[in-house]
């Protein structure tokens, strides 16, 4: 479809312009193709610079666009968007036509820090299985997941296959699906080792998660979790308290 100028209409200019570059980012172009220019989109549209800096400046900052120095203004990686309820980071991804695949980075059989070993209820120096992951969505690393799981209910969880979802074979092999979970989200900056598996910066930002996981009454599980904050963001939906009626 050929380009019109813009009218003016209830609707701001930069509005109007962003939706039509967001059809484009989503749409039309792939994962690191240059956006046309802002002069182009100057003549095509028949909008100022200003219109155009801050209908591309909002698509940057909601992550359809980056902005390279030197170079322009290129197509986004499209981020994976997670609605927070409980399901694995397989069953996610799949949901939302994304590949996932797994890479383990260890698993082994030890005695719990001692911070697990509470969230767990375990004795002290009581040993549970720590399996650490690289999740990765259509190739591209999204997180890594730093687990521990209670060796009493799932035993010889750690030999078996690990690269696919661990809350279905909690379910399928052992009977005990994890129904229930408590978890904090916070802002932190990337460790060496954290950029170093996501392929990021030291320092840059990312999301982390620290989960306690229960089937039925038993906790099973604490996972710390750290996600690229570029590849991933979350979805709620938040509703407002019921008030009571005798409140004034």
């Amino acid at each position: 479809m050929m380009p019109v100028h813009l009218r003016d209409s209830v609707v701001p200019k930069h509005e109007q312009l962003r939706a039509i570059l967001l059809h484009k980012c989503t749409k039309e172009l792939q994962h690191g193709d240059l956006m046309t220019s802002e002069r182009k989109l100057m003549n095509d549209y028949g909008v100022s610079r200003i219109t155009v800096r801050e209908a591309i400046g909002q698509l940057v900052n909601e992550g359809y666009l980056v902005r390279v120095r030197g170079k322009g203004t290129f197509v986004a990686r499209r981020r994976v968007q997670s609605k927070l309820h409980l399901a694995s980071f397989t069953e996610e991804m799949r949901a939302q036509g994304h590949t996932p695949t797994t890479v383990v980075l260890l698993r082994e059989e030890r005695v719990a820090p001692e911070v697990t070993a509470k969230a767990l209820g375990l004795a002290p120096k009581a040993v549970a299985y720590h399996i650490k992951r690289l999740r990765l969505a259509d190739g591209e690393p999204v997180s890594v997941d730093d687990g521990w799981f209670n060796a009493t209910a799932f035993p010889g969880l750690v030999d078996l296959d690990l690269t696919g979802s661990i809350y279905s074979a909690t379910a399928e092999r052992y009977g005990m699906p994890i129904d229930r979970a408590e978890q904090t989200v916070s802002a932190d900056g990337a460790n060496s080792e954290i950029a170093t598996l996501l392929g990021i910066k030291k320092g840059a930002p990312v999301l982390f998660f620290d989960r306690v996981s229960f089937s039925g009454s038993t906790t099973v599980e604490h996972t710390r979790s750290w996600y690229r904050s570029d590849r991933y963001q979350v979805q709620m939906e938040v509703q407002a308290q019921e008030r009571d009626p005798r409140g004034g």
